[in-house]
Parts: structure tokens; sequence; C-alpha cells
């Protein structure tokens, strides 16, 4: 019986309970959490939907979307390359990301999409 949100008796079952467990390899919840992490900065935010609308972007465009200096924009993709959310390449003297790989992009779009139904949600 559930009273508020939680339940009124402890019980579990343990079967479940060890194959939730077995499945849940910390080293794979450990990335998944600090892929999270990158994403819940507000501007790694901004610039990744950035990379999802446009699929690609040189740090300089990067920079004046979000409205800072190319060295702040810099910083942030970095990290999005780091946790292996987008991808980095050269051309000349320019640096262009894009998100990594369509799990990523998929990643964002879900997101994105889930960020529109809970906005209709607060409107009715």
């Amino acid at each position: 019986m559930v009273r508020g949100n939680r339940c009124e008796v402890f019980c579990f079952d343990q079967e479940k309970v060890d194959r939730v467990r077995k499945s849940i390899v910390d080293k794979n919840v450990r990335k998944m959490a600090e892929m999270f992490k990158a994403l819940a900065d507000n501007t790694r935010a901004r610039i990744a939907f950035a990379l999802y609308l446009e699929g690609e972007l040189c740090v300089c465009d990067v920079a004046n979307i979000i409205g800072s200096t190319p060295a702040t924009a810099s910083h942030h993709l970095r990290i999005l390359h780091k946790m292996g959310l987008a991808k980095f390449r050269r051309q000349g003297k320019f640096a262009f990301y894009s998100l990594d790989d369509d799990h990523v992009i998929q990643l964002i779009e879900v997101a994105h999409a889930h960020s529109l139904e809970e906005d209709n949600n607060e409107k009715t």
C-alpha cells in the first residue's frame, strides 16, 4: 500500500533486486552519470542543442551563439568532446565540432521533445 510518495510496508522482490544489481555495472553507470553531468550545465546544453540543430559549428560560431568568448566556448566544447558527446575536426585554422554519433543526437532530440512536453503540461 502506498501513502504519499513511499511504501507503508517495507518488502522487496529478491529475484528482481539481484537481477538488477548484477546488471548495474558501476563503471557504466558512472560514465552515464558523467555524461548527464556534462549536459546538466546550461551552457553545454545550449551548445549541444545548437550542434543538434546545425550538425557542425566552428568554435567562433558557437561563441557567438552562446554570447561568450571563443576561449569559453572552446572550454565547454572540450568538455563535451572529453565526455564523448562531441567530436572535433580541424580545417586549416578553424576548429569544428559536431555531436559524436546518432546516440548523442537521439539523446538531445529526446531531451528536447521531453522539455516541450513539460512546457505544454505546465500551461494546462
